[in-house]
């Protein structure tokens, strides 16, 4: 194993930068690809281990919870013992998880595996940017910053298609075996180039129990609203988490309030922005999170495209959010930021509403919502980042954009457990005995195919419905908090350059 790298900027050449770099952006991926191609992997996953639709939300949101709720840990473990130490470990639990579930044989198997795959990525993503920052003189940093960025977008984009090719070919377990080579020329790309780095300045304890009563809290949650349509809210199983959960919130909220160095520093939420644009963040990240998750079912189940179709169908949202949000971004660096975000929310609100219309054209019903939603998330990201940044003094930055990287993976976990419980709910109260899980479908020229069929278009346009409200209420929330003209209620309201 090679010796670390030097750790000055200047002390690197080129030759070791781009190398660096490379290993950032393929670790990246890891995390970025298998977000995207596990819910195209959603339908055969449920098929092939008999699971119901509750279980099936599981193998989303275990791994969104860990990754959620550890993301602030990674970083500040990075900066005490080492970010290369920390972003090593980081790729070897994930790629070690993935094994595991690429061969799990039941889905309470998966599920923990998914689990582990979210504390690898709570580890390797935060240590992406804070190596090239590291690893980067400062003049050449905002092109390496911009290249990782482009490229994370562009592999993000490929995941779909490429998973979807793969669980056609082969089985969804490709989806999590195309990992393992990814993760081995990452791993050594790290050992041979990429230096090792810290914070001198980091001090004080991590914050392990604010962490620990996140997890649990929003865990509890999750659980809850998952076997709500399965048990039914007078189990004391449902009704007890969901309790348990809503407490967790209130403990991890006092928790905060008194840890010396909290993962989610409340004091940042005495910008009236920065907690607009947080509220902003639960309401539409989860609007777009659920939407991504329930689309395959759609699209698969019911319309009979393949998984591999299914992935190119989706695949334009990535690109078009990867061309067009950097020009979003050069707006807002020169407008403010709240009339891209009440605009972008309309849009996406916009999306929702005809996908929430179930037209059976798939031009009209599936690809241009598709891309609506993407034209309105380009919209809105580059000014939100811009928003929760300008909202705070720049000596806050870090754990600002951590806490809203955060919020936006933990809206997305309830937002999934929340819309999966309400589609699987309509699903069996109207299909009846004919349809035993929300997506899978009879064969066509079964009796009780329109029946079923018509209860899946029901629990679909629902869904769609209600995340339609979600992408409207975080418009009404950057208009209230942020407003048409204000960039910034703190010290450092106008714009960075």
């Amino acid at each position: 194993m090679a010796e670390a790298a030097p750790a000055t900027p200047d002390a690197l050449g080129p030759r070791q930068r781009a190398l660096t770099l490379t290993a950032t952006i393929l670790a990246s991926a890891l995390a970025f690809i298998d977000g995207t191609i596990v819910p195209i992997a959603g339908p055969s996953i449920q098929q092939s281990l008999d699971a119901d639709f509750g279980r099936l939300t599981w193998v989303v949101n275990a791994y969104t919870l860990t990754l959620g709720a550890l993301l602030l840990v990674g970083g500040g473990l990075g900066d005490r013992i080492g970010r290369r130490r920390v972003f090593i470990s980081g790729i070897i639990l994930f790629t070690a998880a993935s094994l595991v579930c690429a061969l799990a044989p039941t889905i309470e198997t998966l599920i923990a595996a998914r689990a582990l795959q979210g504390v690898g990525a709570a580890l390797l993503v935060p240590q992406s940017l804070a190596i090239i920052s590291a690893s980067f003189p400062r003049e050449v940093r905002g092109r390496a910053i911009g290249t990782w960025a482009a490229a994370s977008a562009i592999t993000t984009s490929l995941g779909p298609p490429l998973g979807g090719f793969l669980i056609d070919t082969l089985s969804w377990r490709a989806a999590f075996w195309i990992n393992l080579p990814l993760a081995a020329i990452a791993l050594w790309l790290t050992f041979t180039a990429v230096p090792e780095t810290s914070n001198p300045g980091a001090r004080g304890r991590l914050d392990w129990l604010g962490s620990a009563v996140a997890v649990a809290a929003f865990g509890a949650l999750t659980y809850g609203f998952t076997d709500l349509p399965v048990r039914g809210f007078g189990d004391p199983l449902v009704w007890g988490a969901l309790l348990l959960g809503t407490l967790g919130l209130g403990l991890f909220v006092w928790v905060e309030a008194r840890a010396e160095d909290a993962v989610m520093p409340l004091e940042l939420f005495r910008s009236r922005t920065f907690s607009g644009a947080n509220i902003y963040t639960v309401f539409l990240y989860g609007c777009f999170a659920a939407v991504l998750f329930l689309l395959p079912f759609d699209l698969i189940e019911r319309r009979g495209l393949t998984a591999a179709q299914a992935g190119f169908t989706i695949m334009p949202v990535g690109v078009v959010i990867s061309i067009f949000s950097r020009y979003a971004g050069s707006l807002a660096d020169r407008h403010p930021p709240g009339p891209f975000m009440i605009v972008g929310a309309i849009v996406v609100t916009l999306a929702c509403i005809l996908f929430a219309l179930t037209i059976e054209n798939y031009w009209l019903g599936i690809l241009f919502p598709l891309l609506v939603l993407a034209g309105g998330m380009s919209i809105l990201i580059s000014p939100l980042t811009t928003a929760v940044m300008n909202a705070i003094p720049e000596s806050r930055s870090g754990a600002a954009s951590g806490v809203n990287n955060a919020a936006s993976r933990i809206a997305g976990l309830l937002a999934v457990a929340i819309l999966g419980a309400v589609s699987s709910a309509l699903f069996m109260a109207n299909a009846g005995a004919a349809g035993e899980r929300f997506g899978v479908l009879p064969e066509t020229t079964d009796a009780a195919y329109p029946a079923v069929e018509q209860a899946f278009i029901g629990a679909f346009s629902a869904s769609m419905w209600i995340a339609a409200v979600w992408a409207a209420l975080a418009a009404v929330s950057a208009w209230v908090f942020i407003g048409m003209h204000s960039e910034g209620d703190g010290p450092t309201s106008s714009p960075r350059r």
